[in-house]
C-alpha cells in the first residue's frame, strides 16, 4: 500500500517537475531573452541542477543509510523525501517574489545586453533555478533506497519509480503547454505546482512516519563497483545522444506541423511517454540478462538510423494527416490528437529502448541493498550530464556549423561508442573484432547515409490545408510538383531555426526571393515589398524626425534599407535572433539598396527584447517585424512588457510601428493584438499595408499626427517619395486611404478583455487555434458611437475633404478610392458607394469597380447591386412619410452598416436609425430588431446620430 501510494506521488511530482520546467523557461526567458544562448543556458542550468542532485542525494541516502546502521534503526527516508518536496513546492511559491527581486537585481547593475552582462544574468538565473532543481534530483536514488525491499526487488521497483515520474513529466508536458500555461499565467502555474508539491511532501512526511519502524535494518555501506566508470560513460554518451535527437526531432516537427507551442509540447511529450514506457517494460521482465542490455542498445542504433531515413518526409505525412481535416474549431482537437497518435507511432519503438537503458544499466550495477540509492544517484547524475552536454553542444553549438542531419549523425555515433562499450564490458566480446567488424563499418555506414533535401524540410506544407492533385501520390510527386519552378539559394539549420532563401521563377512577376524560417516565409521581394517598404516609410513620415532607427527582424532587409536609405537617418540598429537570416541577408541587397553593405546598418544578434531593455540608446523610430505570434517564443515581441520597453526608448516625437496579420488568424486574436497595445500607447493609429498585413502606429507624443501639412511636407522629401513609390503610392490621397483606424479610434473602441504579458501568455495559443482554421479575419468592430465620433474627427482622409468643404475633388477622390481597390475589398465598396451617393451619374466609381472586381475575392463586395445598397446607408436620414420599410429590409442594412463602416467614409447614424422608425412587421418584432442594432453600433436616436458624423465632415 505504502510502495502504491509513493508511486502515485511520485506521477505528480513527475507532473509539476516539467510544468516548472516550462514556466522557469518562459519566465528566465524575460530576463536572458530567447535566442539560443539563453535556451541552452536556462536547460543547461536545469539539467546541471538534476545532476547535482542525483549524485548529491545518492550520498546522502548511502550515508543517512550508515548512521541509521550505526545507531541500530531505521533510516526515515520517505520522512527526509517529504521534506525535498515540501521545500520544492516553497521555492515554486516564493518564484514569482524571488524573480522579481533577480530582475530588479539585473537592471540595478550596470552591465550591457551581451558579453559580461549576458553572463551576469546566467549566474543570477541561476540563483533561481538550481536550488529546485537540485532538489528534484532526489526523486530517484532516494525512492529506490527507501522502497526496495531487497536485491531481488531493486531493480523493478527503481524502473517503477522512474517509470511512474516520466509518465507524470508526460502529462506535465502536455498540460503546461495545451492548457495551463495560458489558463493560470506562468505565476499562477508556479502556486498551483507548488500546491501539488506541498501536498506531496506532507504525505510523504505521513508515510515516512508510519513506515519508518517497519524498515529492515541495512547493512555497511558498499564501495563503488568496479564496472561502474564504463557502465556510466555509456550512460552520459546516452543521454548526449538523446538529447541531442530530442533537439533534432523537436526541429522536424516544427517544420512539420508549424513551429507552434502546441507541436514542441508533442514532442516533448511523446519523447518523455516513450521512455515512461521503456521503463515500465523493464519492470515487468522476470529475468535480465547482460545480452538483453546490449541488444537493446544496438537495436536503438538500429532504428534510429532507419528513422534517420524518414523524417526528411514528416511535412509530407503532416501535410496528408491536415488535409484530412476541414479548417473548424471542431476539428482542431482530433487533429491534434491524431498528429500526437502519428508522432508516437513513429518514435515509440527507438525512445521506448532509450528508456529502457537506466534501468537496465542500474540493474547491472547494485550490489549491496544499503547502496541503491547512491548507485541509482551516480548513474542518473552521469546520464544527465550527457543531457546537459546534449544540450548546449546537440541543441546550440554545433548548430552553428552543422546542419540537423550532421548533428543527427553525431549522435548516433555516440549511441554506436555506447553499443559497443556494453558490448566490451557485459559479454566480454573482444575489442579487437567489435572494432572491426561492428563499429567501424557502423561509423562508416553513418557518413555515407544521404544528406537530407532542404526542399523537402523548407516546403512548409503546414500551411496546405487542403489536400492537391499530388497529395496522395507519394512525398516525392508531390515535392516534384511544388518545387518545378523553385531553387533553394541558400540553407542553414542555426541553433534557432531553419532558414532557408528560395528563388522562384514566376512567369508573370519574374523572379521572386523569398526568406523562409522554419518552412514559413517570412518575407519576400517583389510579393511582400509594399508592406516592408511602408513600415519604414510611415513611422519615418510621421516621427518628428528619424535620425536614429531600431528595427526588429531583418527579413529580406527591405525595411532597413528603406530606412537608411533616408539622408537624415544617421544609423538603423537591427535585433535578429537568427544568425542564419544574418548569413542570408547579401542575397536579398539587389532590392533592399543593399541594406546588408550600408555602413548605416548595425546588426546586433540577439533576443530583441533583451538588446531593447539593456540599451541605453534612444530611437526616432522603431519598427517590429517579427514572424506570426503563433510561432513559439514570438508572442513576447506582442506583449505589454515589450511595448513599454518599446516606448520608454523612443524619443519625444518618435514612432513605434508594429506589423500584424488578420491571414491565418481571427477577430479575437487581432483585438487581443490591439487591445494589448492600446494598454501601452495612449495614441494608436491602423493602417494597412498589403490587403491582409495591418501596421499599428503607437506614438510617444501625438499631437503632429493630424497635422497634414508637415504629414505632406514629410512625403514630398525625394527620399520618402521614393519610398512611397517603391509601394505604388504617388501622391497623399492614395497614402491616406492605407489608414483604417484614425488615431484615437481603438482607445474609444474600449475593447474589453485580458491583455498579452509576459507572465500571463495567451497569444500564441489563441493565435495557433486561429492559424488552424486559416481564416481571414475582420477587424475588430469600431462604429460604437464614441469610436465613430472620435474616427469623424482623426480621420486624415476626411481632415484632407475639409480642405475641399467637405468633399474631396474628384481627382484627389479617384486616387484615394484607386488605392483602397488595390488591396482591401470592403473599403473599396465603401468608398464606391460614396462616390457614387455623391455622384450617381458619374463613370469613374462604375469603372473602377469594373476593374477592381476582377480580382480574387472582390467581386461579391463590388458587385453593382451591393454598392447600390451601400450608396442608400449615405442618404439624408428619410421621415415617416416616406413609406414603411419590412423589418428584413432594416436587419440587412445593419449588417450593410456593420460589415462595411468605414471612419474615412462613415455611414450617417441617422440613415440606418430612419430605416428602423420606418420598420413595420409583427408586433415588437422592430422595437427588437432596433435593440439589437442598437447592441451592435450603439445609440441611433437623432442625438447621437448627429454626434457621430457632424456635418463638416462629411465623406470625402
Amino acid at each position: 500500500m505504502i510502495r502504491a501510494l509513493a508511486l502515485l506521488l511520485t506521477l505528480l511530482t513527475g507532473f509539476s517537475g516539467l510544468v516548472y520546467e516550462v514556466a522557469w523557461q518562459r519566465i528566465l526567458a524575460t530576463l536572458l531573452g530567447s535566442q539560443s544562448e539563453a535556451t541552452a543556458a536556462i536547460l543547461g542550468l536545469f539539467l546541471g541542477g538534476l545532476s547535482i542532485g542525483y549524485s548529491l542525494f545518492g550520498a546522502v541516502t548511502r550515508g543517512l543509510c550508515a548512521r541509521a546502521h550505526r545507531a541500530r534503526r531505521s533510516p526515515r527516508l520517505l520522512g527526509v523525501y517529504g521534506c525535498v518536496e515540501a521545500s520544492i513546492g516553497l521555492w515554486a511559491i516564493a518564484f514569482p517574489s524571488l524573480f522579481r527581486a533577480v530582475q530588479a537585481a539585473s537592471v540595478a547593475l550596470p552591465h550591457a545586453a551581451g558579453g559580461a552582462g549576458f553572463a551576469v544574468d546566467v549566474l543570477l538565473s541561476a540563483l533561481l533555478v538550481l536550488p529546485p532543481a537540485v532538489l528534484m534530483g532526489g526523486t530517484i536514488p532516494v525512492l529506490t533506497q527507501a522502497l526496495a525491499h531487497d536485491l531481488s526487488d531493486a531493480t523493478r521497483f527503481h524502473a517503477l519509480v522512474y517509470a511512474f515520474n516520466t509518465a507524470g513529466a508526460f502529462a506535465g508536458a502536455l498540460a503546461a503547454g495545451f492548457w495551463l500555461v495560458p489558463r493560470l499565467g506562468l505565476d499562477g502555474v508556479l502556486l498551483a505546482m507548488g500546491g501539488v508539491n506541498l501536498f506531496a511532501g506532507a504525505t510523504f512526511g505521513v508515510l515516512g512516519w508510519r513506515s519508518g519502524a517497519a524498515m529492515p535494518p541495512v547493512g555497511a555501506a558498499a564501495t563503488v563497483p568496479p564496472r561502474f566508470v564504463p557502465l556510466a560513460a555509456v550512460a552520459l554518451l546516452s543521454g548526449f545522444a538523446m538529447m541531442t535527437v530530442q533537439t533534432v526531432l523537436n526541429r522536424i516537427g516544427a517544420l512539420a506541423f508549424g513551429a507552434s507551442q502546441f507541436t514542441f509540447s508533442m514532442v516533448v511529450a511523446v519523447f518523455v511517454l516513450c521512455i515512461a514506457a521503456g521503463s515500465f517494460v523493464v519492470s515487468a521482465l522476470p529475468r535480465i540478462r547482460p545480452l538483453h542490455v546490449v541488444a537493446s542498445q544496438w537495436a536503438l542504433v538500429v532504428c534510429l538510423t532507419l528513422l534517420y531515413r524518414v523524417l526528411p518526409d514528416a511535412p509530407y505525412g503532416a501535410h496528408v494527416l491536415r488535409s484530412l481535416f476541414r479548417d473548424t474549431d471542431a476539428a482542431f482537437w482530433p487533429f491534434q490528437g491524431l498528429a500526437f497518435v502519428a508522432i508516437l507511432l513513429a518514435l515509440a519503438l527507438p525512445i521506448a529502448l532509450s528508456g529502457a537503458l537506466l534501468p537496465l544499466l542500474f540493474h547491472q550495477l547494485r550490489g549491496e541493498v544499503d547502496d541503491l540509492g547512491a548507485v541509482a544517484g551516480r548513474l542518473y547524475s552521469w546520464n544527465t550530464v550527457g543531457s546537459l552536454l546534449g544540450a548546449l553542444l546537440g541543441g546550440y553549438a554545433l548548430l552553428f556549423f552543422l546542419d540537423l542531419d550532421q548533428v543527427y549523425r553525431i549522435a548516433l555515433a555516440a549511441l554506436v561508442v555506447g553499443a559497443a562499450l556494453l558490448s566490451v564490458r557485459l559479454l566480454s566480446a573482444s575489442r579487437l573484432t567489435l572494432g572491426l567488424l561492428v563499429v567501424a563499418p557502423a561509423l562508416g555506414g553513418l557518413l555515407l547515409l544521404p544528406r537530407w533535401e532542404p526542399a523537402r524540410l523548407a516546403a512548409g506544407l503546414f500551411r496546405y490545408r487542403q489536400p492537391s492533385a499530388e497529395t496522395y501520390r507519394g512525398a516525392t510527386a508531390l515535392y516534384r510538383e511544388l518545387n518545378r519552378e523553385l531553387r533553394i539559394a541558400f540553407y542553414d539549420d542555426d541553433p534557432v531555426s531553419s532558414v532557408a532563401v528560395k528563388e522562384l521563377r514566376d512567369p508573370g512577376l519574374g523572379d521572386i526571393w523569398s526568406i523562409v524560417n522554419n518552412g514559413k516565409s517570412d518575407g519576400s521581394i517583389p510579393n511582400d515589398l509594399p508592406t516592408m517598404v511602408l513600415a519604414a516609410a510611415l513611422p519615418a513620415a510621421f516621427a518628428e524626425r528619424s535620425e536614429r532607427a531600431f528595427v526588429i527582424g531583418y527579413g529580406t532587409g527591405v525595411t532597413v534599407g528603406e530606412l537608411a536609405s533616408y539622408p537624415e537617418t544617421r544609423e538603423v540598429v537591427v535585433s535578429e535572433i537568427s544568425p542564419g537570416v544574418v548569413a542570408a541577408a547579401p542575397f536579398f541587397d539587389y532590392g533592399n539598396h543593399a541594406a546588408s553593405r550600408n555602413p548605416k546598418t548595425h546588426v546586433v544578434r540577439g533576443d530583441a527584447y533583451r538588446t531593447l531593455l539593456r540599451s541605453r540608446e534612444r530611437f526616432d523610430v522603431i519598427v517590429s517585424e517579427p514572424s506570426n505570434p503563433w510561432v513559439t517564443g514570438v508572442e513576447m515581441l506582442y506583449s505589454r512588457e515589450f511595448l513599454q520597453a518599446a516606448l520608454e526608448h523612443l524619443n519625444p516625437g518618435g514612432v513605434y510601428a508594429q506589423w500584424f496579420h488578420v491571414y491565418e488568424t481571427d477577430r479575437a486574436t487581432v483585438e487581443l493584438v490591439m487591445r494589448t497595445y492600446d494598454s501601452v500607447f495612449e495614441r494608436v493609429g491602423v493602417w494597412y499595408a498589403l490587403g491582409s498585413d495591418l501596421l499599428l502606429l503607437g506614438f510617444a507624443d501625438g499631437d503632429h499626427a493630424l497635422d497634414l501639412d508637415r504629414l505632406q511636407a514629410r512625403i514630398a522629401q525625394p527620399a520618402l517619395a521614393a519610398s512611397l513609390r517603391r509601394a505604388g503610392i504617388d501622391e497623399l490621397p492614395a497614402l491616406l486611404a492605407h489608414e483604417l483606424l484614425p488615431l484615437g479610434v481603438v482607445r474609444a473602441a474600449s475593447f474589453r478583455g485580458d491583455v498579452q504579458t509576459l507572465l500571463h501568455p495567451v497569444l500564441s495559443h489563441r493565435a495557433a487555434r486561429a492559424f488552424f482554421r486559416g481564416a481571414l479575419a475582420d477587424l475588430p468592430p469600431t462604429y460604437s458611437l464614441e469610436a465613430a465620433t472620435v474616427g469623424a474627427r482623426n480621420s486624415l482622409l476626411r481632415r484632407l475633404a475639409a480642405r475641399s468643404g467637405g468633399r474631396l475633388p474628384d481627382s484627389l477622390r479617384e486616387q484615394a478610392v484607386k488605392e483602397a481597390c488595390r488591396w482591401r475589398s470592403l473599403e473599396c465598396a465603401t468608398l464606391l458607394a460614396a462616390w457614387l451617393h455623391d455622384a450617381p451619374d458619374a463613370s469613374g466609381p462604375r469603372a473602377i469597380a469594373a476593374m477592381a472586381g476582377r480580382q480574387p475575392g472582390f467581386h461579391e463586395d463590388l458587385d453593382p447591386q451591393r454598392l447600390a445598397e451601400l450608396a442608400i446607408l449615405f442618404g439624408d436620414a428619410p421621415g415617416k412619410a416616406e413609406g414603411a420599410v419590412s423589418y428584413q429590409v432594416a436587419a440587412d442594412a445593419t449588417n450593410l452598416f456593420v460589415r462595411y463602416y468605414s471612419h474615412a467614409a462613415p455611414f450617417p447614424r441617422a440613415v440606418l436609425a430612419g430605416l428602423w422608425e420606418r420598420c413595420q412587421d409583427a408586433p415588437g418584432r422592430c422595437a427588437a430588431g432596433l435593440a439589437r442594432a442598437e447592441g451592435w453600433v450603439g445609440p441611433l436616436g437623432s442625438q447621437a446620430a448627429a454626434a457621430s458624423a457632424p456635418p463638416a465632415a462629411r465623406a470625402p
